[in-house]
């Protein structure tokens, strides 16, 4: 391991100059695959646009595995002040989530398996593009991704911001909510501000309905339940003194479980269509279907901990709290056993998206290793 760690630096930072954008990958992917032929692991792709896969087979076992890594960075640009040394040469995009990390991470990996080969069975190392807000892993599923590449278990691993370096956690279960995002449109009669009597202002029903959203929470879910549905844009009006036709609100409903997605959407819509009769407005509520919550197996997630331990200087937490962030990670979990699992980056420093989150290398013999022990757990 010490002979790889300059190298997969070396691979991190590079990673890290050349962001791009979901389903726009085109040349980090082909980075992915100039490292993975080196290594003389066959590569396969693209898979979901710029997706890629390498195929290590190690002895005659019909068992395998998928280790998964994401290609796309965000939007962003970061501070002038504490810039990297080595930053983007795309503006405007950052890799502000760590996948740089990750991807070189999972690269060192296999370079690591490639030359010890103590292991039996075949080994997936999957490169998923577009996992930020664009579904890449149901992409690369629609592709055919585990036609082609039947495996027994897939296994995720992502840096987490406010854990210290060292500790890995999981949980089984829902680690992380399901987003769907929803567009309303409260449809009114514009008129003078001066005489709402002449009008049916919309603006009343609106603000109802956001008050009332906030007591789905409090009185129609469980208490032990979690679920969140967030207003973050308003729009309606032009001046201050003219009633305005419609009002338009966009906003996202999370949730843990099946059962709690369908009741905070359908309560949504009660509450709309209640309040805007009341209000003699009209509504329409488009919804936008997101990622699913991300569940992780019984079995597969205690291997995947028992594997975590293995690693040196690592501390294990089994039983944390789950993000009521969503990740695409769960489409694969939909489809097949697994485990999704957090590798904290630090309890200093600003948190995932942000244009101040910094990478902190500390995590990549960590990561590396525990890709190599949950290897050595599965297919030793």
């Amino acid at each position: 391991m010490d002979d790889l760690l300059p190298e997969i630096r070396i691979w991190r930072r590079q990673l890290h100059q050349m962001p791009e954008l979901g389903f726009s990958e085109k040349r980090t992917a082909r980075y992915i695959a100039d490292r993975l032929t080196e290594l003389d692991i066959t590569v396969h792709g693209p898979f979901g646009g710029t997706g890629l896969v390498g195929e290590l087979k190690v002895g005659d076992s019909p068992r395998a595995i998928g280790l998964r890594a994401e290609l796309d960075a965000l939007p962003m640009t970061p501070p002038e002040e504490g810039k990297p040394a080595n930053p983007s040469i795309f503006d405007g995009n950052m890799h502000a989530c760590g996948h740089d990390g990750h991807m070189a991470i999972l690269l060192g990996a296999a370079a690591y398996l490639a030359r010890s080969r103590d292991f039996n069975g075949t080994v997936y190392f999957i490169f998923q593009p577009a996992e930020e807000n664009f579904a890449g892993a149901r992409k690369m599923l629609e592709d055919g991704l585990l036609a082609r590449f039947p495996m027994q278990g897939i296994y995720g691993l992502h840096n987490w911001p406010g854990l210290p370096v060292g500790q890995f956690a999981s949980r089984v279960g829902a680690i992380m909510a399901a987003v769907d995002i929803f567009n309303i449109t409260i449809n009114g009669q514009g008129g003078h501000g001066a005489m709402p009597h002449l009008a049916v202002d919309p603006m009343m029903p609106a603000i109802q309905a956001i008050s009332a959203f906030q007591k789905i929470i409090s009185r129609q879910l469980s208490p032990l339940d979690s679920g969140v549905i967030s207003v973050t844009r308003i729009r309606a009006g032009e001046t201050f003194n003219i009633i305005p036709d419609h009002v338009e609100m966009l906003g996202s409903a999370r949730s843990l479980t099946p059962e709690t997605r369908s009741l905070l959407l359908a309560s949504m819509e009660r509450v709309l269509s209640g309040t805007c009769a009341a209000h003699a407005c009209t509504h329409k509520m488009e919804i936008q279907t997101g990622y699913p919550a991300t569940i992780n197996s019984a079995k597969e997630s205690a291997k995947a901990l028992q594997a975590a331990a293995l690693v040196e200087d690592s501390q294990v937490v089994d039983h944390l709290d789950p993000s009521m962030g969503s990740e695409d990670f769960s489409f694969f979990l939909e489809q097949i056993p697994g485990n999704y699992m957090w590798l904290g980056n630090g309890t200093e420093g600003a948190g995932l998206h942000s244009p101040h989150y910094r990478f902190n290398e500390d995590l990549i013999p960590l990561g590396v290793g525990y890709w190599v022990a949950l290897v050595g757990r599965l297919l030793g």
